[in-house]
C-alpha cells in the first residue's frame, strides 16, 4: 500500500491536468467541424433555373387598356410586427415571437393584399420552411388565401444551420420570392444575380429575382420581374452588376414589342432622396446606413422609368429595425415599380400600414397596357 499510493496520487493529478486540455480540443474540433459544415453545404441556385407555375387563375390573358392593380410587399418572414427589431439591424431579435404571430402576420399580408385588389402580386422574404418562423409555410399559406391565382415561387435563400446569435440562432431556412397573379402565369423563370464570393455569401441571400409571362390578348406577353436585390452593406460595384443584369433582361423583353413591369425590394433609396425628405437627415447623419445608396438612375434603359408620383406624397416603405417601429425610426422608401413605356402607370402610392404585418409597407399600382 505503501508503494502504490504515491503512484495512484501522481495518475490522478495526471488526469485532472488533461481534462482542461481535452476539453478545448473537443471545442475546437467542434468548431472545425462546424465551419467546414456551413461551407460545404452552401451551394447557390443555378441560373435559368425553370420555376414550374402552379395553381388556375380566373382568366387566361391581359387585355390591352384595362385597368389592373399590382402589389408589391416583402412581407419580413413573417416575424417583424412593429416592436420587433432584427440582429443583423443591430436589434435583438433572430426568430419571430412565436408560431402565431407568424400566421397572424403573413394572414394580415394576405388581407392588405385583397383590401387594394391586386391583380398581380409580389411578394419577397416568404419563408416555405425556416427555424427563425417556427417552420411556418408561408408560401402555401399566401396560396391558399388565392385560390383563383397562378403562383409562381423562386428560391433566394437556402442556408444551413447557422449558430449565430448564439442565444437565438438564426438557424435553417429557405425562403423565396413569390409571385402572384389572376391571369395564367404561362412560364417563370429564376435569375440569378452576382453576390459575393467573399465570407459575406455565408450571411447574404441567394439573391434572385423571377421573371414571369403572362399572355396578352394582342399576342404579346407582360413579362412581371420580382426582385430583392442586396443589402447589408455590399460593394456598389456588385450592385450595379446586379442592375445590370436585371435591367439587361428587361430591355431584351421590351425590345422584343412585351410590356414589362419591375417590383419587388430594391435595397435602395427608391427615389433617390426620401432618406433625407423622411427623416430630416443630412449625408452625415447617414455615413453609418451604408445599405441605403441612393437608386441608380443612370443605368435604367431607355424606354424604361420609375414609378414615384405617388398619391399621397412620399412615404416610407421600410423601416430600419435596429429598434421597435416608433418616431425616431429611420424610415426610407426602398421598395416600388419600374416600367417599359408602353406600360402606363394610372395611380402609384406606398400603403401606409403603419408597419404593422412587416418591417415594409406595401406598394400598390394600376396600370393600363397600351395598344
Amino acid at each position: 500500500m505503501y508503494v502504490n499510493q504515491p503512484i495512484r496520487e501522481k495518475k490522478k493529478k495526471f488526469r485532472w491536468w488533461k481534462i482542461p486540455l481535452i476539453l478545448i480540443a473537443v471545442v475546437l474540433v467542434v468548431a472545425i467541424v462546424y465551419v467546414a459544415y456551413v461551407f460545404l453545404s452552401y451551394s447557390r441556385v443555378d441560373d435559368n433555373t425553370a420555376v414550374t407555375p402552379q395553381g388556375t387563375a380566373k382568366s387566361s390573358a391581359v387585355k390591352v387598356g384595362t385597368e389592373y392593380t399590382a402589389l408589391t410587399y416583402n412581407v419580413g418572414f413573417g416575424a417583424y410586427t412593429p416592436d420587433f427589431s432584427f440582429f443583423m439591424d443591430g436589434g435583438k431579435s433572430s426568430w419571430a415571437y412565436s408560431k402565431e404571430s407568424v400566421i397572424a402576420c403573413i394572414d394580415g399580408v394576405a388581407k392588405i393584399t385583397k383590401e387594394h385588389n391586386a391583380d398581380f402580386a409580389l411578394f419577397q422574404e416568404v419563408d416555405s420552411d425556416g427555424t427563425r418562423s417556427y417552420h411556418v409555410n408561408e408560401r402555401d399559406q399566401l396560396i391558399d388565401a388565392f385560390p383563383d391565382y397562378s403562383s409562381a415561387f423562386a428560391v433566394n435563400y437556402h442556408s444551413p444551420f447557422l449558430f449565430y446569435p448564439f442565444t437565438q440562432p438564426h438557424g435553417a431556412n429557405n425562403s423565396g420570392l413569390l409571385t402572384l397573379s389572376d391571369n395564367t402565369i404561362t412560364s417563370s423563370l429564376r435569375r440569378s444575380l452576382p453576390v459575393s464570393t467573399s465570407l459575406k455569401k455565408i450571411l447574404d441571400l441567394d439573391r434572385a429575382y423571377s421573371i414571369n409571362r403572362i399572355p396578352v390578348e394582342n399576342g404579346r406577353e407582360l413579362v412581371i420581374l420580382n426582385t430583392h436585390t442586396s443589402a447589408y452593406g455590399t460593394d456598389g460595384d456588385l450592385q450595379t452588376q446586379q442592375m445590370k443584369k436585371m435591367f439587361d433582361d428587361m430591355k431584351a423583353e421590351y425590345d422584343k414589342g412585351n410590356y414589362v413591369i419591375a417590383g419587388g425590394d430594391w435595397n435602395h433609396d427608391f427615389t433617390g432622396d426620401s432618406k433625407y425628405k423622411l427623416n430630416n437627415a443630412t449625408p452625415k447623419d447617414l455615413e453609418a446606413l451604408s445599405w441605403c445608396a441612393e437608386f441608380p438612375a443612370e443605368l435604367i434603359p431607355q424606354g424604361f422609368s420609375r414609378v414615384t408620383d405617388y398619391a399621397s406624397g412620399l412615404r416610407p416603405s421600410t423601416r430600419n429595425t435596429d429598434i421597435p417601429y416608433s418616431k425616431d425610426s429611420f424610415v426610407v422608401t426602398l421598395d416600388g415599380f419600374i416600367i417599359s413605356d408602353n406600360v402606363e402607370s394610372t395611380y402609384v402610392d406606398v400603403v401606409d400600414t403603419g408597419f404593422q404585418y412587416s418591417d415594409h409597407n406595401p406598394v400598390e399600382m394600376r396600370f393600363k397596357l397600351k395598344a
